[in-house]
């Protein structure tokens, strides 16, 4: 059982909320959403793992049970260009739970017309592989978002 952890600190808002169909439909995979306090902030590793996929919005860390956990900061942060966004590991690099990944700031992201909600993905999981998926309430960053089996 791998226990997947808030990159962030804010609100738990479940999947279902997320203002992309993409991701509310979870087919990218099922997970949850942070809808992040408003503040510069540093996004940290929702596990211990490999980081094997790293973009200025978005990182994919992979842990020892082959698990794929993808960090989506923003919504349609993409078409930033990595403004805003400082990154502060490497593609490759071992990281463990809580470790900063990204350093960036919500409310400039909202200032530029874009969401701040942040999806946390189980990457080829199914729905039934998640347990306890946290999708309302106050979280905060390392605590537990949902258990992956």
């Amino acid at each position: 059982m791998t226990t997947v952890s808030s990159p962030l600190t804010g609100r738990a808002i479940g999947l279902a909320a997320v203002p992309d169909p993409v991701f509310s439909g979870a087919m990218v995979g099922p997970g949850t959403a942070v809808d992040p306090v408003r503040e510069r902030t540093e996004a940290v590793a929702p596990v211990d793992g490999i980081v094997v996929s790293l973009h200025p919005h978005a990182f994919v860390v992979v842990d020892s049970e082959g698990h794929g956990v993808l960090t989506h900061l923003g919504i349609d942060t993409v078409q930033l260009n990595g403004e805003g966004f400082e990154l502060l590991a490497a593609k490759g690099d071992t990281v463990t739970r809580g470790q900063p990944v990204v350093r960036w700031d919500p409310a400039a992201v909202e200032e530029k017309g874009k969401s701040p909600i942040s999806p946390v993905i189980a990457l080829e999981a199914t729905a039934e592989a998640l347990g306890d998926v946290l999708e309302d309430g106050d979280v905060e960053r390392g605590q537990a978002l949902f258990g992956w089996s």
